[in-house]
């Protein structure tokens, strides 16, 4: 039954980031070629050729995009198991993660990747970093909380 309460909390906040989070891409960038953002992300393993490859690589990219969206709930739900502050205190929790999820894409992932590198104006950085507080963050820390909680009485 744990399991399965953990499953489902990792399916779904990391769905609805999933669908958050591409969305305000393609809004934000590309609203005009929305299949340039999952080929964007696609880049990220094949290089620029990416751009070449039409509903093919686009599809790669949003699978590639979900599964960063479901390992990144997968960590909070599971750290949450051995950190209850993380569910008692979701609100804050989940905020902070956001911020660390935004600063590990881009100081870890981001880099590592074949993605071609350009400095982004600080004001889509900032618009991001807030973005990752609150539709990155705290659908994940709510989506355990929902699921994960567990009654008052049996943690004593």
């Amino acid at each position: 039954m744990a399991a399965y309460r953990l499953f489902r909390a990792t399916l779904v906040g990391g769905s609805i980031v999933g669908v958050l989070d591409l969305t305000y891409a393609i809004v934000v960038y590309s609203p005009h070629h929305p299949i340039l953002i999952p080929q964007h992300i696609a880049s990220g393993l094949l290089g620029p050729r990416s751009f070449d490859g039409g509903y093919m690589t686009a599809a790669l990219g949003v699978a590639l995009h979900f599964l960063i969206a479901y390992s990144a709930a997968a960590v909070y739900c599971l750290a949450s198991r051995k950190l209850p502050l993380l569910i008692d205190h979701a609100v804050v929790c989940g905020m902070i993660y956001g911020a660390l999820v935004f600063a590990f894409m881009h100081i870890v992932v981001v880099p590592l990747s074949r993605v071609h590198h350009h400095p982004m104006p600080f004001v889509y950085s900032a618009a991001e970093f807030v973005w990752h507080w609150f539709c990155v963050g705290l659908p994940i820390a709510f989506s355990c909380r929902h699921y994960l909680q567990q009654p008052p009485e049996s943690r004593i």
